[in-house]
């Protein structure tokens, strides 16, 4: 079961993930995003860091709270994720809905797990 913590400052809302985000979890999604949207923040920070796996109903998750904040016209900050993630919601069409950074301080980094050079590129075969 993913962990998913959101914490809020006056101006921002911080979702943090660590786990899978994929389909065993797409129960829990609707109360999330009320509870994101109820915040009204103009600025959603979505960090991936501890994802270690994420499919097309994850990928729905995420542009649903993105598509949320466009339209009271906030922005979303998708933080840490890596090349695969980004792949599927590429492939999704939904890359330009997120301000994506690269950065991440702890968890994949510290498990061991190496990011690959050039995360916004499509992942080779």
């Amino acid at each position: 079961m993913a962990m998913i913590e959101i914490s809020s400052s006056p101006t921002s809302t911080t979702l943090v993930i660590d786990g899978d985000l994929d389909l065993a979890e797409r129960d829990r999604f609707p109360e999330i995003a009320a509870r994101v949207v109820g915040l009204r923040r103009q600025l959603l920070v979505i960090d991936m860091c501890g994802v270690t796996f994420m499919d097309s109903t994850g990928a729905a998750f995420l542009i649903t709270l993105a598509d949320s904040s466009r339209s009271r016209g906030g922005a979303t900050v998708l933080r840490g994720a890596d090349a695969r993630d980004l792949f599927v919601l590429e492939v999704c069409g939904a890359l330009d809905l997120f301000r994506v950074e690269d950065t991440c301080s702890h968890t994949k980094q510290e498990s061991g797990f190496q990011r690959p050079a050039g995360t916004g590129s499509t992942p080779s075969a």
